[in-house]
């Protein structure tokens, strides 16, 4: 019997390792599909329980059967969601990922979840965004994320083209450079923080928008704010209710984001999009219960 046990604990541990192995990949490839951190931890979660459970001599590769099950169960809590999101208050923003301290998260994150991205995925139908993660983030082929989905091949060739052009279609017509990218941020973020309001107003397009997320327990914007001036005008309110606000710089979604402080925790983390040398996008997230894993002002030092 103790034979047998420890062959069992020795299996168990090499199960555990092997999944290990790819918990980075697959929080990244849950998180893509459900935008929540916490989601997305419940879904690897789910998945080890599935991995655990299956006969692994049936398994070929096990980073692409770990990657379409966790899929497929981001899926099903995408569509569970729908409820907690038609009741939600105003727009509903992805939660900010950090990945500071675990560099295969970073390297897995780095790539396709930008907060732009993923607000562009919220557009898509819960199946074109599973076929968009699969197919251009991972490149399963088409007859295993048919598979994955339940789907029929030439079904889920139409579901990547869809997805693909609805994509392609919201992204810059230009490659925006990360370097004058980050530029840009600073110098807009410093124009605010100064009360340059002509300033902030020349860096914004003209056609710039931004959308809050309080969740109704923060002061947000109902409804997305569009043009220079409109969106100019409301974030210096804004900062003139928080005289307090601390804001540092951070790398959040693979990206560099700006967290305003107030008493040492998270307040607000602001994403900002530049098009043609121009921020054209602004996405704050702002509900406390989206910003449980920024690190607070004393851990980002």
């Amino acid at each position: 019997m103790r034979a047998e046990a420890g062959v069992t604990d020795e299996a168990d541990e090499q199960l555990g390792r092997e999944f290990d192995q790819h918990r980075a990949v697959l929080v990244g490839a849950a998180y893509r599909v459900v935008g929540s951190v916490t989601d997305a931890e419940d879904v690897v979660q789910e998945a080890w329980l599935r991995w655990a459970a299956v006969d692994h001599e049936e398994v070929r590769d096990p980073r692409a059967y770990l990657i379409r099950i966790t899929t497929r169960l981001a899926l099903n809590k995408l569509r569970q969601q729908k409820s907690r999101r038609e009741e939600y208050v105003g727009p509903w923003l992805p939660e900010p990922i950090t990945s500071d301290d675990d560099p295969a998260a970073a390297v897995e994150l780095a790539d396709s979840v930008s907060m732009a991205m993923l607000v562009v995925l919220e557009t898509l139908s819960p199946l074109e965004r599973a076929t968009f993660v699969l197919r251009e983030v991972f490149d399963l082929p088409y007859d295993e994320i048919a598979a994955t989905l339940g789907r029929s091949e030439s079904a889920v060739r139409q579901l990547a083209h869809r997805a693909r052009e609805h994509v392609h279609a919201r992204q810059p017509r230009h490659h925006v450079d990360k370097e004058r990218h980050n530029e840009l941020t600073m110098r807009f973020m410093a124009a605010a923080g100064s009360g340059d309001f002509d300033q902030v107003v020349s860096l914004l397009a003209p056609d710039a928008v931004l959308i809050s997320d309080g969740g109704g327990k923060k002061k947000a914007a109902l409804r997305p704010i569009h043009g220079a001036d409109k969106i100019a005008r409301w974030l210096f309110a804004v900062i003139a209710e928080n005289p307090d606000f601390e804001m540092r710089v951070a790398t959040l979604n693979g990206e560099t984001a700006f967290i305003a402080y107030y008493d040492e925790e998270p307040d607000t983390v602001t994403f900002l999009e530049s098009t043609e040398g121009r921020i054209s996008g602004l996405y704050l997230i702002r509900n406390p219960d989206k910003l449980t894993t920024v690190p607070s002002r004393h851990e980002l030092g």
